[in-house]
């Protein structure tokens, strides 16, 4: 079993909402891909908690892991600049701020698992002690760094990194990520090398918008171009990226396959409207 444990939000646009976050995306395109998967995150006794209950089931997501507390349903006002890049205004504090271990272990019930996690819903400490506290029990560890100043400092992206076994990042946050390091050059793949020497990471992935992704385990490198559509909107495109490389390494392809079928749902999905749609 996959767990994707985080932040379950719903995303505010202007003329909408619609349920979201990370180990929402992820854990729908993993079940649409026929990998078994479980939600860990954490909802309000409110309106919004009963909405994200039924818009899960909807999607065919288990709920038996999504906690309910006293703390708001997750929220982020989403506004979508003229390149169609998403801006997020995230809400604080929220149910998911407060993520409980005994809980997570209760749902888990000793079973094997491999854990998605990023950097997010580690900003408050609660929910944070009950990630690293699963991270050792793992089978292996993915995390999506996602930045989203200021709500992702350094120190938990470095301890993020330091515990994972595979790391994806888009070029930008790379970038960010080897400035901390004092490293420079300009041949990314060198500096991408030096990083995961840095932090013992076995497989590094980035994403680079329309351009495509590329994928380096140890020396061996793999490399997949964009794939030409219409934005609709860029909310969950990634998640979808994320999860269809997991999928492929859950089913033995090769990274080259993973690669050219994580970028092609990636972009399927910016061509849609949000960041679950049905997938043909």
């Amino acid at each position: 079993m996959i767990l994707s444990i985080g932040e379950v939000v719903w995303d505010i646009f202007p003329e909408r909402s619609v349920l979201g976050g990370a180990p929402v995306n992820v854990a729908y395109h993993l079940r649409s891909l026929g990998v078994k998967v479980g939600v860990i995150s954490r909802v309000g006794e409110d309106e919004l908690g009963d909405r994200t209950i039924g818009a899960m089931v909807g999607l065919r997501l288990a709920v038996n892991g999504v906690q309910h507390g006293d703390l708001p349903t997750g929220r982020v006002k989403v506004t979508v600049d003229d390149q169609n890049e998403p801006h997020f205004d995230i809400v604080s504090p929220a149910a998911w701020d407060n993520i409980n271990l005994t809980e997570a272990e209760e749902f888990i019930a000793g079973r094997p698992y491999k854990l998605v996690f990023g950097s997010l819903a580690q900003r408050d400490e609660r929910s944070r002690r009950t990630i690293k506290a699963l991270w050792p029990k793992a089978e292996q560890r993915f995390y999506d760094v996602n930045l989203r100043p200021p709500h992702t400092p350094r120190e938990i992206v470095e301890e993020s990194l330091e515990a994972a076994d595979l790391v994806k990042v888009n070029g930008d946050e790379l970038l960010e990520i080897c400035r901390w390091q004092n490293l420079s050059g300009n041949e990314r793949k060198i500096i991408a090398r030096e990083l995961m020497a840095r932090y013992n990471i076995a497989v590094l992935v980035v994403t680079e918008g329309g351009d495509g992704a590329w994928l380096m385990d140890g020396d061996d490198y793999f490399q997949a171009p964009g794939v030409p559509i219409k934005v609709a909107d860029t909310v969950g495109a990634g998640d979808a990226f994320f999860a269809t490389l997991l999928a492929g390494q859950e089913k033995g392809l090769g990274w080259q396959e993973c690669l050219n079928e994580a970028t092609e749902r990636g972009a399927y999905v910016a061509s849609q409207t949000g960041a679950t749609p049905p997938i043909p």
